[in-house]
């Protein structure tokens, strides 16, 4: 049953778990209830990726270095290095040679040093995405304090007539000056680069980083993979905080994945991908973490009001749904307070056309014609083909409040909620091998069986007639599905700056909760033969005894028909405290310490609705067939994944009628409700970590070096399996966890030239393991007497990692790189089948358990090219070799999430009234989990995205944006070429106005 949460404003420190914070909390609140005279407060992590504010551009340090060159492109690469817009006439600057500049400055230091003795001034503007920087002629010797000025109000009104940065090239700049400035290697893309692709999500806007690829199989990207490695062993934080996950589908369970598809990309000011990490950021990554920056007031306009009013088509839908977002920032005369709010609502009709097969790792006996009998055969459970039609509102709040007094102090609320609800039917007409034809006594004869051979020397049903006409042969599954996801961020982010100290605290609470009020499956059947025939590309079914237009011919409700209500839940409180010293050394040029505190809670629970076959309603509900509540036929289903052979068309039911014939003999009694103890777990995690950190700085080189140690300990509880007493008596189990990790690291770039540059890196990092995985509860099977289990015991993934890279910064928006990457993980995680005593009773077990390791080698190729008059190129290219051994040792995997080439190119073009995008992504194979004795592959996938922008007026644009406009299709099998499952999901196409005041 879904729950709705009252706010928390300040219950960030519940009674339940307050002894554990109080230690924390004491050291942490003096330090800023009696700051030092000399202390100052800066960010936790890297900060380059958000919007430059006053006090940031006149305080913040960051390192320069500058060659005396000519003026103008010492301006040229001053903007570049400083992260920021700056515009000038060139005719207007002197003909001189600006002084060297190498070292650690601020921003405002660097500059006036450039401009010492040129007669020019430069004032303070805002520039919608950042500070503006507008350079012009002194009017009198006295360097004139920054005030105030928008780019219209340049002196004497002149037209600019060139301008450093702009649009487009504006970001993308931006996103080099970060690159090129950090010590360790990350990739950055803005709030305004994000604007200009067609991508309505975090993860599709994210898949344009090198390294980075997405799982697109609801048709958007949901989950993150980095550098070859899956979703769970890399971590998402948001303004460098977890944010907690749920999910709404029945088979997803709770990972440490992010799913993207509950963030609006409207709150995003930039996203920051850090391939090698730095001691101050969270541990639990092993491809690398991704942090979301959200937008601050004070780094907006004084009065700014953003509305957008967008229609999206989807072709095979064939359905309009609106999107209404709009943003509203205000702060006062002084720029000491400000308050932005934000409301984005989104409504999105969606189809998908599969083809599914349901494999398993049971084995069968098939009998052919002939009487021949071939054991210990894999067989799907069922196969068919599937309609999944969905309507989601997701609507998202964002509140933030943000008080910076003066150049030392900096606080930020900052309050995200989403809501995710769902209305979902799935319609799949389908045949049955193993769940019914051969688990039926006898089995059904299987005339000609096609078997083909297994990754494990097994063998597999791929083919053939499944006889007995009397028996069940057919199946329409329609599952009606009310879903949700909530999820809740609050987070307190406090700075104090002073002198050469510099200090930052930051507590929150996040929390997420998902699953179904109703997840309804009601399955007809029908009795027929059916003939069917799997291979890589094809899943081809004829029923030979019945027509599966006529609903007549499915005459039976099954009694497997069921109701499941799920809820899981995943709660975090965080607090967290950092000091920076800036010290005056020939080496070292800031020491960093910190502490931080994690305590989460993950729970799964369900309540599960069956069939009561003694109940008298029972009797009535079972003789009813699919003619008592069919709909109409389903719409003929994509042929881009079909054959002459396919079923695409098939009679469907309908809700009303599910509805008034059917729920009210549920409600008599044909349907029971209980708790069900086997799918409840809960596992609570604590972590504590500090860390150490260095930056250094001598002549070329430059870089960090530091330590993170963190102690876990994790308590996993479910109830333990009794199959001979009453399952609501079940006691519980308990199971504890600890181990500590101390995780080095060491970043290194050395400036070859003002435009060549070289990096190295080497770390320590650790994953956690799934909490699915890390479950103490077994469940059985009841048919067929195999179980599965988790294992909280398990250690974390641990890797030694080596990066190398080359960067050539050839031009204002160009850069040319190459980077190998090295991961040696030590352990991994593999199911394990084995025989165990459950209850006096041996049965075989699958269970997670750590096994051996992976190797990952990789290089990462970039080119991005301003190619003057507009034109210019991004384009990526990630080649990841990633092999894991069984865990038998019999062969060798390749790594699950990981894809060998992956590549995104687009080309772009910008003028004062249009920006247009070109985009191009391909992810080769990528693989998954071993099922059936095959590991699971997903196909190559290429899309192509295109975005149009027109500049209507000042305040005004157009939009028109294009999703996978070749209506890819995502084909997911076997490696043994069984297919399980081809996916289309269509064309999306949008558009738009968008209102800036």
């Amino acid at each position: 049953m879904k729950v709705t949460y009252a706010p928390a404003w300040l219950s960030f420190i519940p009674p339940a778990t307050l002894g554990l914070r109080l230690p924390l909390l004491a050291v942490l609140l003096p330090l800023f209830l009696f700051p030092p005279a000399t202390s100052a407060l800066a960010e936790a992590g890297d900060t380059h990726g958000a919007a430059l504010s006053k006090h940031r551009f006149t305080t913040e340090t960051i390192s320069f270095a500058l060659p005396a060159q000519p003026l103008y492109q010492a301006l040229t690469a001053y903007a570049q290095q400083a992260g920021l817009q700056l515009f000038f006439r060139r005719e207007q600057l002197p003909n001189i040679e600006a002084v060297e500049i190498d070292g650690a400055f601020s921003r405002r230091q660097a500059l006036t040093r450039l401009l010492e003795n040129s007669n020019l001034d430069f004032q303070i503007g805002d520039g919608g995405e950042g500070m503006t920087l507008v350079i012009f002629p002194s009017t009198d010797d006295k360097q004139p304090t920054p005030q105030p000025l928008t780019v219209a109000e340049a002196p004497n009104h002149l037209p600019i007539e060139e301008t450093y940065v702009t649009g487009v090239r504006s970001t993308l700049r931006q996103s080099l000056a970060v690159k090129r400035n950090s010590n360790h290697i990350v990739d950055v893309t803005t709030s305004a680069d994000i604007g200009q692709f067609p991508d309505r999500n975090v993860a599709d806007a994210l898949q344009r980083i090198p390294g980075v690829s997405v799982d697109r199989i609801w048709g958007e990207g949901r989950d993150v993979n980095i550098r070859g490695t899956d979703k769970d062993i890399n971590r998402t934080l948001l303004n460098g905080q977890q944010v907690a996950s749920a999910y709404w589908w029945a088979n997803d369970n709770l990972s440490r994945g992010f799913n993207y598809s509950t963030l609006a990309s409207q709150l995003v000011e930039s996203l920051e991908v850090h391939k090698t990490p730095r001691a101050d950021l969270d541990e639990g990554s092993i491809g690398g973490t991704v942090i979301v920056r959200t937008r601050k007031p004070l780094d907006l306009p004084a009065a700014e009001l953003r509305l957008s009013l967008e229609q999206q088509y989807n072709d095979l839908a064939e359905t309009l749904a609106p999107q209404i977002s709009t943003l509203g920032s205000w702060k006062n005369h002084e720029r000491t307070f400000g308050v932005l709010a934000s409301i984005n609502w989104q409504n999105r009709d969606s189809r998908r056309d599969g083809l599914e097969t349901f494999a398993d790792n049971n084995f069968y006996s098939v009998t052919d014609q002939h009487g021949q009998q071939t054991k210990d055969v894999y067989a799907v459970w069922g196969g068919g083909s599937a309609l999944f039609q969905q309507q989601r509102t997701h609507t998202t709040g964002n509140l933030t409040l943000q008080w910076a007094p003066d150049e030392h102090w900096n606080t930020v609320l900052n309050l995200v909620d989403s809501q995710v609800d769902t209305e979902n039917s799935n319609h799949n007409f389908l045949f049955s091998p193993g769940g019914y034809k051969l688990s039926e006594t006898p089995p059904a004869i299987v005339t000609d069986p096609i078997f083909i051979p297994t990754d494990n020397g097994k063998k597999i049903l791929a083919g053939g007639t499944l006889n007995n006409a009397d028996s069940p042969g057919a199946f329409l599954d329609s599952i009606q599905r009310q879903a949700y996801i909530d999820t809740q961020v609050y987070d307190l982010d406090l700075h104090y700056r002073g002198g050469r100290w510099e200090n930052h605290a930051q507590f929150g609470f996040t929390r997420a909760r998902g699953g179904t009020d109703h997840d309804r499956l009601y399955r007809f059947s029908g009795d027929t033969r059916v003939h069917f025939r799997l291979d890589r590309d094809a899943l081809e079914t004829d029923y030979l005894d019945l027509d599966p237009q006529d609903p007549a011919a499915l005459d039976n409700f099954s009694p497997v028909s069921r109701d499941w209500i799920r809820a899981m839940e995943n709660r975090e409180y965080y607090g967290q405290l950092d000091v920076h010293r800036t010290l005056e050394s020939d080496w070292i040029q800031r020491l960093a310490f910190g502490l931080k505190l994690r305590d989460l809670q993950v729970e799964n629970h369900l309540t599960t609705g069956t069939i009561d076959t003694e109940s008298d309603a029972w009797k009535t509900l079972k003789n009813l067939g699919l003619d008592a509540v069919n709909g109409p036929l389903s719409p003929t289903l994509s042929t881009a994944n079909a054959n002459a052979s396919t079923l695409t068309r098939y009679i469907l039911t309908d809700p009303q009628h599910l509805q008034s014939v059917i729920h009210p003999l549920y409600a008599e009694g044909a349907m029971s409700y209980a708790y069900d103890p086997s799918a409840y777990f809960a596992i609570g995690e604590q972590s504590l970590a500090g860390y150490v950190s260095a930056d250094f700085e001598r002549g070329p080189w430059h870089g960090d070096i530091g330590l993170r140690v963190v102690q876990t300990r994790q308590v996993a509880r479910a109830y333990q399996p009794d199959i001979s007493d009453d399952p609501q008596s079940l006691p519980m189990n308990r199971v504890e966890n600890h181990y500590r990790d101390a995780l080095p690291n060491l970043n290194l770039r050395y400036q070859l030239n003002d435009q060549l540059m070289a990096r190295a890196a080497v770390a320590k990092v650790m994953a956690r393991p799934n909490f699915k995985d890390l479950t103490p509860n077994i469940i059985i099977e009841p048919t067929s007497g195999y179980g599965t289990a988790g294992n909280p015991q398990l250690d974390p993934y641990r890797a030694d990692q080596l990066d190398l890279g080359l960067e050539w910064y050839f031009g204002n928006a160009s850069l040319l790189s190459a980077t190998a990457f090295f991961k040696d993980i030590s352990t991994f995680v593999y199911p394990h089948v084995d025989l165990e005593q459950i209850n006096g009773q041996a049965l075989y077990i699958t269970r997670p358990r750590n096994g051996p390791g992976a190797n990952i080698r990789g290089l990462e190729l970039q080119w991005q090219h301003d190619f003057a008059k507009g034109f210019g190129t991004l384009t990526n290219y990630t080649y990841t070799n990633a092999r894991v051994p069984a865990a038998d040792d019999s062969r060798t995997l390749n790594l699950p999430g990981n894809s060998r080439s992956q590549l995104n190119a687009s080309i772009y073009y910008e003028s004062e009234k249009l920006n247009g995008r070109l985009g191009y992504n391909y992810r080769s194979r990528s693989y998954g989990e071993i099922i059936a004795g095959s590991q699971s592959e997903t196909a190559p996938y290429r899309q192509w995205d295109a975005s149009v922008r027109w500049q209507l007026t000042p305040s005004l644009s157009m939009t028109m944006d294009a999703a996978n406009l070749t209506g890819e299709v995502i084909k997911i099998r076997s490696a043994s070429g069984i297919p399980q499952g081809f996916y289309q999901h269509g064309r999306r196409l949008t558009m738009g106005l968008k209102w800036q005041l």
